[in-house]
């Protein structure tokens, strides 16, 4: 499937029921997603077991089951975002497996590939990346741009390789705090190889 058919596809997902600011619950953008996923698909890490952590309302785990993995489980620990990525994935027909829990805290051990769009500038975006090399040898990661420097050293000693991609990410205004209807950030797209 090509990457502008996969985006059409993911367009029809439905956003987070009453997103929460303290989780930094965005949604990741049916462009955004595509690009991730066909990055993925193109260098052949989609075929086996994925994870996609901090699901969220699913985009990533239901384009991956969509592209051919061959198991797929979707972690969360919002509840109301994994009811929501229940019924994306009952729409889109594709059979996903569904954890409620801190990703800190997750037990799952090992899958082939990790896809994740962890929160944006915090601490929580170490949790991520420490859970995920864990887990798997190939790791998908959007960063905020701005934390390049910092992604590359706390990686450094923990892959044999990495590769960017620099792409525009759109964040739709979400919460009160919000001044504007859409603010486009850069953001880093990350293939880290363990």
């Amino acid at each position: 499937m090509n990457k502008k058919k996969l985006e059409i596809l993911l367009e029809k997902i439905e956003g987070f029921n009453g997103a929460k600011a303290y989780l930094e619950q965005y949604a990741t953008p049916a462009p955004v997603a595509a690009e991730l996923l066909h990055y993925a698909n193109l260098n052949g890490d989609l075929n086996g077991t994925v994870c996609d952590l901090g699901c969220g309302t699913g985009i990533l785990a239901i384009g991956a089951k969509i592209l051919g993995a061959e198991e797929v489980y979707a972690i969360d620990l919002d509840v109301d975002a994994l009811n929501v990525a229940k019924e994306n994935a009952k729409t889109y027909k594709v059979e996903i497996k569904f954890i409620c829990a801190d990703v800190k805290d997750l037990s799952l051990k090992s899958v082939d590939t990790v896809l994740m769009n962890p929160p944006f500038g915090s601490h929580k975006d170490r949790i991520f990346l420490d859970k995920s090399f864990e887990m798997a040898n190939v790791i998908y990661s959007m960063h905020n741009g701005v934390t390049e420097e910092f992604i590359r050293n706390y990686v450094a000693d923990r892959c044999k390789d990495f590769e960017v991609k620099r792409i525009k990410f759109p964040i739709k205004r979400t919460f009160p705090f919000h001044k504007k209807d859409v603010r486009e950030i850069g953001v880093n797209l990350y293939r880290f190889q363990v």
